[in-house]
């Protein structure tokens, strides 16, 4: 650990040239545009292979936004095994407290059927169970993760094989696509989760409307995903932070740096939360207030709202 950090600091020292001129810029970082609200279908309306593209440039290069879903596909099978460990190192352990509030503010009640979307590793999973447990006392509430990515769904596989969970069927599996939720029926699940998964998507606003169509009428929506910190010198030192740092650590702890600068990218790249909250209402969710929550400045952002009982 000692060698991991002091090569940090060496990269850090060797870059801080570059930072000191990105903070004597300090020009806005430059997001995408949700460029199919205006024009979106209906909530209830099935997303369809001709909608607009969400995102522009969602990894900053000339990649296609159809190709999008293959590369990052690629990008997970490299990393799953080690996805977690990194995600914590590279968070500082933040991470695992983020996912933790998450929880709590998502505030699960007895009995719920939580879908959770590309949450293959079951980290959130487990802490959602967890919760039902040892706050709820409850032993009929379940979870259903798809994950698109096979590789990531096998390392959640291992992780539950040992629990009463699976036991009791209380944790099931399937791989699948948050864009196209096919075998999820209307209005089934009481709460649709997805944790640090929309910035992998090619079309988030598809996922959006099969986030609305599952949930049942009063049933919440919680999304915990990477945001935009707008403090000026915070949020200049976070994208020094995910433009350098995250692939030199990737490289140092996952041996793939170029994996890495690919997550690294996805979350820059990926709408400021006002934008995203935009997005979320437009699907058909109420949002209360500002309708997000920033966790470190923004660094993480919370999403939790609901789908009108009307609906």
């Amino acid at each position: 650990m000692t060698n991991i950090r002091q090569a940090f600091a060496r990269v850090c020292n060797a870059n801080m040239g570059t930072f000191t001129n990105i903070m004597k810029q300090q020009q806005p970082l430059a997001l995408p545009s949700i460029r199919a609200m205006s024009s979106a279908s209906t909530p209830k309306q099935k997303a369809t292979a001709t909608d607009s593209p969400t995102l522009d440039m969602l990894y900053g290069d000339n990649v296609p936004i159809s190709a999008k879903k293959d590369i990052m596909g690629d990008v997970y099978c490299k990393v799953a095994d080690r996805y977690d460990a990194v995600s914590d190192m590279i968070s500082m352990s933040m991470n695992k407290r983020w996912k933790q509030r998450f929880i709590e503010q998502m505030r699960p009640m007895p009995g719920d059927k939580m879908l959770d979307v590309a949450g293959g590793t079951c980290e959130v999973a487990r802490r959602y169970l967890q919760y039902q447990d040892t706050v709820n006392h409850d032993t009929t509430s379940s979870v259903h993760v798809v994950d698109f990515n096979d590789s990531m769904l096998q390392v959640g596989r291992r992780r539950m094989a040992q629990s009463s969970w699976m036991d009791n069927e209380r944790v099931t599996f399937a791989q699948g696509n948050a864009e196209d939720l096919a075998d999820v029926p209307d209005n089934s699940v009481d709460i649709y989760c997805i944790s640090a998964g929309m910035h992998n998507l090619p079309h988030p606003e598809r996922a959006l409307r099969e986030a609305y169509r599952v949930v049942k009428p009063g049933g919440r929506f919680a999304c915990l995903e990477y945001g935009h910190t707008d403090t000026p010198v915070i949020g200049q030192i976070c994208r020094w932070y995910w433009d350098t740092g995250i692939p030199f650590l990737g490289q140092v702890l996952a041996n793939d740096r170029a994996s890495y600068e690919r997550l690294a990218r996805s979350v820059r790249t990926f709408p400021h939360q006002k934008r995203f909250a935009q997005a979320i209402r437009h699907a058909g969710f109420h949002l209360p207030g500002a309708g997000y929550e920033l966790y470190q400045w923004g660094m993480m952002v919370a999403y939790i709202g609901s789908k009108p009982r009307t609906a």
